[in-house]
């Protein structure tokens, strides 16, 4: 699959700012409480539909329909669809297929929210708005297109968002709309986005995934289990996202006790070898530790040292006669002559220290080591 180079200042001008009213007007309307006031009723709703219509997001939109990380009935599934799509973050249609394509390309220039490429703010609610996102590529989610009813909310996504305001305005007014609705409506949406962002840049790194997937304790809290991200990157379809026994997950929590009455099963956990680190990574997630690797040493200012060296001009002669095999050249030439050159050993130290342990370690250093060898070889050969 490929895609067109992503320029991060044009996405920020591509935000189509119309379709964001909708979320300002929540926003601001939460402050209509200091004319509505705050009841015991409208904060109990608040609390409640926080921690129900987070679960929709975990279980429903997250690990279910964009994972299938278990298996659920029709009728239940519907629920979930339902649940999920209460919180307004649009169709589970459009939130599975966007989640895919996220971990199709996490944290490259082609992720849809990558803090990396596109900046704090637009990673956690600016992309929401932007024009390209508005739409959805649905044979990303095909597996689910063939049910009517999950098709008939797609197109009607904002309804069950709007029923649910209608059951809080007949339960508690329009202090019941106001608290506990749109208060809980704006938590759970900001509890969501923060997966999205802040643990793609703060917290631990306990596996080598290939982007920058972090847990992070306290968003596991808010959200129900989903901090614990780079475990969920490390492996995806898990329904089980805290792996230790020790990390926080309510979502899993609830699921097993909802597979004991039937009405979900086939709970995915990580394999042994992934709980203890000790799989081997795929080409994909090797592939880019390596970039990150070789990205961590400035190769123009080794460029410019080796050209500084005067017994290289037979060298540069060389790679511009056989700019193909410069990375080969380079290889084989004694490291005495290459002094400003990071050798193997170097590389390894320093790949210990910016990744987590992991038996592929090797394989993404040598990786590393052969691309920093072509763009120096391609560089010398550029200018020989």
């Amino acid at each position: 699959m490929t895609s067109a180079s992503i320029d991060p200042a044009h996405d920020h001008d591509d935000i189509v700012y119309p379709s964001s009213v909708p979320f300002l007007i929540v926003h601001l309307a939460c402050f209509a409480a200091l004319f509505t006031g705050v009841s015991a009723t409208s904060l109990w709703l608040c609390f409640g539909l926080y921690w129900l219509r987070m679960f929709g997001v975990t279980a429903g939109y997250h690990r279910y329909f964009s994972h299938r990380a278990y298996a659920a009935g029709r009728g239940f599934q519907f629920l979930l669809a339902l649940l999920a799509q209460s919180s307004a973050q649009k169709s589970v249609l459009w939130w599975a297929a966007k989640h895919r394509h996220h971990h199709l390309f996490s944290d490259t220039e082609h992720d849809v929210h990558s803090p990396r490429h596109t900046g704090f703010f637009y990673s956690h609610v600016g992309w929401i708005f932007a024009r390209k996102h508005d739409s959805v590529d649905l044979n990303k989610v095909e597996d689910w297109t063939k049910y009517p009813e999950l098709m008939w909310l797609h197109r009607y996504e904002i309804v069950p968002a709007v029923l649910l305001g209608v059951v809080c305005f007949l339960i508690d007014g329009w202090t019941g709309v106001i608290v506990g609705f749109c208060w809980s409506t704006a938590l759970v949406w900001h509890g969501t986005f923060c997966i999205n962002s802040l643990a793609h840049v703060h917290g631990e790194k306990r596996y080598v995934t290939g982007d920058d997937s972090r847990n992070n304790w306290l968003l596991a809290i808010v959200t129900m289990g989903e901090g614990w991200h780079n475990n969920h990157h490390a492996y995806q379809s898990s329904a089980r996202q805290g792996f230790r026994w020790y990390e926080f997950d309510p979502t899993f929590y609830i699921l097993k006790a909802l597979s004991w009455t039937g009405l979900v099963w086939g709970l995915k956990s990580p394999p042994e070898a992934v709980i203890r680190n000790e799989q081997r990574l795929g080409a994909r997630v090797i592939d880019r530790a390596a970039a990150d690797l070789a990205a961590s040493v400035n190769v123009e200012a080794v460029v410019l040292a080796i050209r500084a060296v005067p017994d290289l001009a037979e060298l540069s002669q060389k790679l511009a006669e056989a700019q193909h095999k410069a990375a080969a050249l380079l290889e084989h030439l004694p490291a005495p002559h290459l002094p400003h050159l990071p050798t193997r050993e170097e590389l390894h130290r320093r790949a210990v220290a910016m990744y987590a342990r992991t038996p592929s370690l090797d394989d993404i250093v040598d990786r590393a080591h052969r691309m920093i060898l072509e763009k120096v070889g391609a560089r010398l050969a550029s200018v020989a």
